[in-house]
């Protein structure tokens, strides 16, 4: 099992916080969406927000690679779409590299 934590910035407007948090709820989501996730070998996925931060956490098998799963999502139209929606609430850290949205980020502590 592997664990990553990844980080995104959405525009900071209340409404616009709200409605990203709207599209993640159960009830809205796209199962088409869901199955890329679970078929790209990530087993749990939960996202937080404090302000305008989104920290992601996601867990997944041995056999996940990110550039599989970044190829998988280039090639499924619904993906694409998803992605398109949601990019109008998002915006990249300044850190980030041209085209990228969501940031790994690196472990600097654990206990024990």
């Amino acid at each position: 099992m592997k664990r990553f934590a990844l980080a995104l910035d959405l525009i900071d407007d209340p409404d616009i916080i709200r409605e990203y948090e709207n599209w993640h709820k159960a009830e809205n989501g796209w199962p088409e969406i869901k199955k890329s996730i679970l078929d790209a070998n990530i087993v749990l996925m939960e996202i937080y927000r404090t302000g305008n931060r989104l920290f992601m956490l996601m867990e997944t098998n041995d056999q996940f690679s990110a550039k599989q799963k970044a190829a998988m999502d280039a090639a499924n139209p619904k993906v694409q779409e998803w992605e398109t929606l949601m990019a109008k609430f998002q915006q990249p850290l300044a850190w980030a590299k041209e085209g990228e949205k969501w940031v790994y980020m690196d472990k600097i502590f654990q206990l024990p």
